[in-house]
């Protein structure tokens, strides 16, 4: 009876998963994205059609007491050349989810260009549950719909960027188009026990209410016809994976979704396993996940808090974001004068919204229309740049696919 019961029960939160959570279902945006093309189309004409040489879509994820730290990361992290997807868990007080939606209405570069959005109809966020793996390919077919860009990145509201926008953009303008950056391993050592054979449903498929993940005490055998991979749960993928994750235009990203519905921990391995089994993508992977983190000693399997001790390393490390931060800690000051050329409250350096006066750079606080398409990008450009291209080289590059 009781695996009756289990068996239902697996069934039901798949079916779920999948006709709930991934349907392209867009949400109330605080700007109208036509204002963004309708602004874009007026800045390229008076501007000779300059664009930016590559663009980014950013899912930013948010829970409950993150306000502060997100809109601090929001004002670091933007760009016109951009698009921002924020979700703030559905678990979170009714009064953050306000003061967030006031903040995109109320900030007048984001209503300008129109490139911000927040989920209107969010979804319950369970630690180590699939409710984030459904969160993020909601938000990546939203984005797919909606804009046009070349790489899909996903950042929690505890992200903090280690270099300007412009750097970003400026690094990446000679990647191939098709690189995923997905750090990844078939070694799965401890995790073949604790994560490959556990099986788990999480409420928050089904319920409104926050809880726990439940655990199956019969667990499962592994599979045979795909190889488990592990990684790291933050990635930056290209937009043609990205389609193939939400189209599947084979079987094997919804086979292995059905499969991770009731996997532990599940944005730690599904995009592994997607990229690494596919042949069109396999060979597309650069094994790193360009962020700066540091794991708890003895290990929890929790990063831990970067400080002022941490900043040295994090800029040695030439990776463009770092995580995780407490709010407003003093080694964030320290990132936004040295790293960012930020002042306090206002936008980190770039081309498009800086203006000379007697030689020295001012203030970045709203958009100049006539500096739209200019880059302005510093050493941070480089560091990343340095970093990338070890990452792409030949050698190096295919000694990292996966095996």
């Amino acid at each position: 009876m009781g695996i009756k019961i289990f068996m239902v029960s697996f069934i039901v939160t798949s079916i779920f998963l999948i006709f709930f959570y991934i349907p392209i279902r867009l949400t109330t945006p605080i700007s109208n994205s036509r204002n963004y093309f309708n602004a874009i189309k007026s800045i390229n004409n008076n501007n000779n059609n300059r664009t930016y040489p590559v663009t980014f879509a950013y899912l930013i994820s948010a829970s409950k007491g993150d306000f502060v730290k997100l809109k601090r990361l929001m004002k670091v992290l933007y760009h016109p050349g951009n698009y921002y997807l924020i979700h703030m868990d559905y678990g979170a007080p009714q009064i953050e989810h306000k003061k967030v939606a006031e903040f995109v209405a109320n900030e007048p570069v984001f209503g300008e260009v129109g490139n911000v959005w927040v989920v209107g109809k969010p979804n319950l966020v369970t630690y180590r549950g699939p409710t984030m793996l459904a969160t993020t390919l909601h938000a990546m077919a939203m984005l797919l719909r909606i804009c046009h860009w070349d790489w899909f990145i996903n950042l929690s509201a505890s992200d903090y960027p280690l270099v300007t926008q412009d750097d970003l953009i400026q690094a990446f303008s000679e990647v191939p188009r098709d690189i995923n950056f997905v750090q990844h391993s078939s070694r799965l050592g401890w995790k073949f026990n604790k994560r490959g054979k556990p099986m788990i449903i999480d409420p928050g498929l089904y319920s409104l209410n926050k809880s726990e993940i439940w655990w199956v005490i019969k667990q499962r055998s592994l599979p045979t016809s795909f190889k488990l991979y592990t990684g790291s749960a933050w990635t930056i993928l290209s937009r043609s994976f990205s389609e193939y994750c939400i189209m599947g235009w084979e079987n094997l990203p919804r086979t292995l979704l059905l499969y991770y519905t009731n996997f532990v921990s599940s944005p730690e391995g599904y995009f592994q396993t997607v990229i690494c089994n596919s042949h069109d993508y396999k060979n597309t992977t650069a094994n790193h996940d360009l962020h700066y983190i540091t794991w708890d000693n003895p290990p929890k399997q929790h990063p831990r808090s970067l400080g002022l001790r941490d900043f040295r390393k994090m800029v040695m490390s030439s990776r463009p974001f770092a995580r995780k931060f407490k709010r407003n800690d003093l080694v964030l000051d320290k990132i936004d004068r040295e790293l960012l050329k930020r002042h306090h409250g206002q936008f980190s350096f770039g081309g498009w919204c800086s203006s000379k006066s007697d030689g020295i750079h001012r203030t970045c606080s709203g958009l100049r229309s006539d500096n739209y398409g200019v880059l302005n990008p510093g050493p941070g450009s480089r560091r990343l740049k340095s970093l990338i291209t070890k990452l792409l080289n030949e050698r190096f590059f295919h000694k990292q696919q996966c095996k």
